[in-house]
């Protein structure tokens, strides 16, 4: 019996072990070459799922928390002035690019880290630059994973060799160019190898490009050969100089070209000045303040994202409920007694605060069986339609309590058994369309479900930035943005271009001393980005036709836009 249960001991003592080596793992993750949308499903979902992440790069936990969709660590203050650091959500991070003296790791001190980090048989994610498997230090550290019996998998990235030359707008191989070189700079290179014509991607070559040039003349390349080198690539702030081999090394250093950058040699090159898109696109690197609360700023930002601009939130306002929730209560129970035929909703903020009262009493959205529901709005009733319902009316024309009401059926004593409305919405008077309703034979319960407030100020680089003029454009979604903004950060600089979403908020902003240069042609955030991304389209047109170069409205001297105003 003694020798059965020592074996029964040594069983489970064995599966332990087991157990605990399955756990360590570690996935070597490809970030690719800057561009977060670079990024494989694979890679997201691992990003997602890791409960330690071993960073390469110290823009690596940028793009953790973007992948996340994470706001930025927080500072918050208690009442007895101690300061705590509010960051919901994030993995754990490591650097595993650089020591705790500021200097880079060895290809040996990495291995460590990783081994260190998977043997807490926490799920690891080892985020490398580019891919791991190319020109990266993957290979050593995996060999040490397996050396150490600890499982790993490789999720390759995209590759700054090749992405870089794409985003500039520069193929590397084309029908009668076919043959291709990758050289790394960094080593004594012979580079007898690369007489020939063939296209050329060098890496780290931007503080030899001179010898390099001279080299490649010396052994039989054109002085006219074209080169191309491009910094911060696949960024927003990504820059190009298009050269030849005899005038590469001056035209950088005038450009003021700085590492990381890729630099590619051929013939391929010239074909950049018809297949140049990213750096081309109309909002370019323009830096663009969106003034809206960080819950409603998402598609916003996205779309911006995608006309090459670089969007900042500041929050303006701030929703909180309502300092008296007696009056949400009743209208909450009127509604599950079956007291109203309609609730309008003219709010995604009216849908979110009616639902967490919902939560609250524990109700969900069967309570509203045989109640007819309104949205302002397409992005209101996509909100009623997250919560499981769908919306019965919705304006077939404007998208405002007006176009609400040019649709809402007037109150039938035959047809409505009921002749009450829930209107749930904010601090801020909605007198129109209570009146409105009203006029169509209909009673209205108008209840506060939320308030909106001011928010705290901006961090003072960001205020100086508003009134500096550090900001290219601003983008005014409502009356109360204007006010708000201007209130916690100060008037944007005369310089930074102004667009906004209606007449309303045209007219609150040139109240404020603002002048307008971009309005919505209908209230939609859609069409208010789209319209502010043809002004930077036809003001970059207008330059080029003009000869000269392409700016951002930042760049221009602050007493030009005075003077131009003032012809």
């Amino acid at each position: 019996m003694t020798g059965r249960k020592q074996t029964n001991q040594d069983s489970a003592q064995d599966t332990a072990q087991d157990t605990a080596q399955a756990r360590e793992w570690v996935s070597f993750v490809g970030s690719g070459p800057g561009d977060p949308d670079l990024l494989t499903v694979r890679a997201a979902d691992l990003i997602r799922d890791a409960e330690v992440v071993i960073t390469e790069l110290p823009e690596h936990a940028a793009l953790v928390r973007s992948v996340l969709g994470l706001a930025e660590p927080r500072v918050v203050v208690d009442e007895d002035g101690n300061e705590t650091v509010e960051d919901d959500g994030a993995p754990e991070l490591v650097d595993g690019g650089f020591g705790t003296d500021g200097q880079p790791l060895t290809h040996a001190a990495r291995a460590k880290v990783i081994v260190k980090q998977a043997k807490r048989g926490l799920r690891a994610v080892r985020l490398m630059n580019g891919d791991p498997f190319l020109y990266a230090s993957g290979p050593e550290e995996a060999q040490a994973c397996a050396k150490a019996g600890i499982g790993f998998e490789i999720v390759p990235g995209v590759s700054s060799a090749t992405a870089v030359p794409a985003y500039a707008g520069v193929p590397l191989t084309t029908k009668n160019s076919r043959e291709l070189a990758v050289v790394t700079c960094g080593e004594r290179v012979d580079w007898s190898q690369y007489a020939d014509k063939r296209t050329l991607v060098l890496l780290s070559a931007v503080g030899s490009i001179a010898e390099i040039a001279k080299a490649l003349i010396e052994e039989g390349r054109a002085p006219s050969t074209p080169v191309a080198m491009t910094s911060s690539g696949t960024t927003t702030a990504q820059s190009t100089v298009t050269s030849t081999l005899e005038r590469i090394a001056a035209d950088a250093r005038a450009a003021k070209i700085a590492p990381p950058a890729i630099t590619v040699v051929g013939d391929v090159v010239n074909l950049r000045e018809t297949l140049s898109w990213f750096e081309t696109k109309p909002l370019f690197g323009w830096r663009v303040l969106v003034p809206r609360t960080k819950e409603q700023a998402g598609s916003l930002t996205q779309r911006l994202r995608g006309y090459g601009s670089v969007p900042e939130e500041v929050p303006t306002i701030s929703v909180e409920p309502p300092r008296n929730p007696q009056q949400m209560d009743k209208a909450v129970r009127g509604l599950v007694e079956g007291r109203y035929e309609w609730i309008a909703f003219t709010s995604v903020n009216a849908v979110r605060a009616v639902r967490e009262k919902f939560e609250e009493y524990g109700l969900d959205a069967r309570a509203f069986s045989g109640l007819k529901i309104a949205a302002v709005g397409d992005k209101t009733a996509a909100a009623i339609s997250a919560w499981g319902l769908r919306a019965d009316l919705v304006p077939s024309g404007e998208q405002s309590a007006a176009g609400l009401l040019a649709d809402w059926p007037p109150y039938d004593d035959v047809l409505d058994p009921i002749n009450r409305v829930f209107l749930p919405r904010a601090d801020i008077a909605t007198e129109n369309l209570v009146a409105g309703l009203i006029d169509l034979g209909w009673e209205c319960d108008d209840v506060t479900a939320y308030r909106t407030v001011r928010a705290t100020p901006p961090p003072a680089p960001t205020r100086d930035a508003i009134k500096s003029g550090k900001f290219d454009a601003v983008v005014f979604t409502s009356s109360s943005t204007v006010r708000n903004l201007v209130g916690i950060a100060g008037k944007p600089h005369a310089t930074t271009v102004i667009a906004c979403i209606g007449p309303a908020t045209v007219k609150t902003a040139e109240e404020h001393g603002l002048r307008v240069d971009v309005m919505a042609s209908s209230p939609s955030i859609e069409i208010l980005v789209d319209a502010l991304a043809d002004f930077g389209a036809t003001r970059r047109a207008d330059l080029i036709e003009a000869g000269q170069p392409v700016t951002k409205p930042s760049d221009r001297k602050p007493s030009t836009r005075r003077k131009a105003r003032a012809k």
